[in-house]
């Protein structure tokens, strides 16, 4: 599967050299106008309506819900079996409650009935494929619309003006993108119309987070954008190495992995500043980002329908019982998810925030959302498997996958094939994966039947062996 030539996937395929050359003169121009006209105005619909009343919002989810529920029932055969099995017709929806009349979905269910999930051709010019590994081991590809940036990046700048970022501010990034070597042999790289700075997070050796850090002590004022392991890692880096954080780091920005307490407490020690984090799915499910007073989630109630259900299916609406994370998206109408479990759990906390005033569902200590499982470098350093999941075609005919690994730099990659997996898809999965382990860690395949479910009936990424691996942690 390709990506389709959108205009954030042509910017990203550009050569940094070009990037680099055009650099000077974007620089001059604000990103609020590089990043057109529709993310303005999706900047400004969003900065208004998280001040919303609950009324406005439940507005709001209730007419997108209409507009969601009719298009999936019209355009695609799935969810017209589904709704007709159940007697519900998008007609007759009239109040938030009556969302509890559709059955829920789960990854299971996508990956049986992918083709007939989708509102339009996948091959439309208008639609993206994307793929995740999930929490299960299990691939999970879909569909989504090829436009989805700005809505989702307006998103995500607003939640990160909680913590004091302002568009246009320099942005260090340790987030699993390849970044290849210089002439000099360090791994940066530059976008001029993010104002993002690329490190490799597949490098975190000693001598490189070293220049890492000399290097973002030069861009200004800044804020990190991380995994918790990479920004956990580089923490520690400073600890051992009796060195300080750089003085121009104004925040934290972790996403896309747990946040421990301890590691929240570490990294706002040593880098002396706020570690803020959100949460969400490639499936563009859910988007809770935390608030300028606690670490508590605040889910967005223009981004999604959300629930939160007890194991009977039941609402939690009790402060600190906990429930699954239960989603219906706003922003994919190219292939709906409409009451998605996420095999995700929070506790419940309130339905808005005193503190701050927003009337926004707040959960904490989220659980099962992509473990930090690491794997590690001929040199002894780590590599978060969350940089090397992949969102492409990489495993497109793999049921589960696992790596075990009992000798260091090195690594067996266990794949449980699908219909179809042949030399062509072996050869992907090496060239792929080969790209962003640079040599730093050789793997080999073995084909098998079933991959062992851990103690408590979960799948994991990284079957870890190594004695020394305690010592990472």
């Amino acid at each position: 599967m390709k990506k389709v030539l959108s205009k954030k996937n042509l910017w990203e395929k550009t050569p940094s050299w070009i990037k680099s050359t055009l650099g000077r003169g974007l620089g001059l121009i604000p990103p609020k106008w590089l990043l057109g006209k529709s993310f303005r105005e999706n900047c400004k619909f969003i900065s208004d309506a998280q001040w919303w009343s609950e009324e406005q919002a439940h507005k709001y989810q209730l007419n997108k819900l209409r507009e969601m529920l009719k298009l999936a029932y019209e355009k695609t055969e799935f969810y017209s079996r589904m709704f007709d099995s159940v007697g519900f017709n998008p007609r007759d929806f009239q109040s938030l409650d009556d969302m509890g009349r559709l059955p829920m979905i789960d990854k299971q269910v996508v990956i049986d009935n992918l083709s007939d999930m989708c509102t339009k051709s996948v091959d439309d010019k208008d639609v993206d494929f994307g793929s995740t590994g999930g929490t299960s081991g299990t691939p999970l590809h879909f569909y989504m619309n090829a436009n989805r940036s700005s809505v989702e990046y307006a998103y995500l700048t607003t939640s990160w003006e909680r913590a004091g970022y302002k568009l246009g501010m320099p942005v260090a990034m340790l987030r699993g993108r390849i970044v290849n070597p210089d002439r000099n042999g360090f791994r940066h790289e530059y976008d001029p119309i993010l104002r993002h700075h690329y490190y490799s997070s597949f490098h975190m050796s000693h001598e490189n987070m070293k220049r890492y850090l000399k290097h973002i002590a030069t861009i200004g004022p800044c804020f990190l954008h991380v995994y918790p392991s990479s920004i956990a890692a580089l923490a520690r880096f400073i600890l051992r190495s009796g060195t300080h954080a750089p003085k121009n780091i104004r925040g934290v920005i972790a996403e896309s992995e747990i946040v421990y307490p301890e590691q929240r407490q570490m990294v706002e020690e040593v880098f002396g500043c706020c570690l803020f984090s959100c949460y969400g799915q490639s499936e563009k499910l859910v988007l809770a980002a935390g608030c300028e007073h606690s670490d508590d989630y605040h889910v967005w109630p223009t981004y999604d329908y959300f629930e939160l259900l007890d194991d009977e299916g039941n609402p939690v609406t009790t402060p600190s019982q906990r429930g699954e994370i239960v989603g219906t998206g706003f922003i994919n109408t190219a292939m709906p998810f409409i009451r998605y479990r996420t095999d995700d759990w929070a506790t419940y906390v309130d339905n808005h925030c005193e503190a701050c005033g927003r009337k926004h569902t707040i959960i904490r200590d989220i659980r099962g959302h992509r473990t930090q499982e690491v794997l590690i470098a001929d040199d002894g350093s780590e590599i978060s498997w969350t940089a090397l999941n992949m969102h492409d075609d990489t495993f497109l005919r793999v049921r589960q996958f696992q790596f075990l690994q009992e000798t260091q730099g090195r690594a067996v990659l266990r794949i449980v094939p699908a219909d179809g997996f042949g030399e062509d898809d072996a050869d992907r999965i090496h060239r792929n994966l080969g790209r962003k382990l640079d040599c730093r860690l050789t793997f080999t395949i073995e084909l098998t039947e079933a991959i062992p479910l851990s103690p408590r009936g979960k799948a994991i990424y990284v079957d870890q062996r190594i004695q020394q691996e305690k010592e990472f942690r």
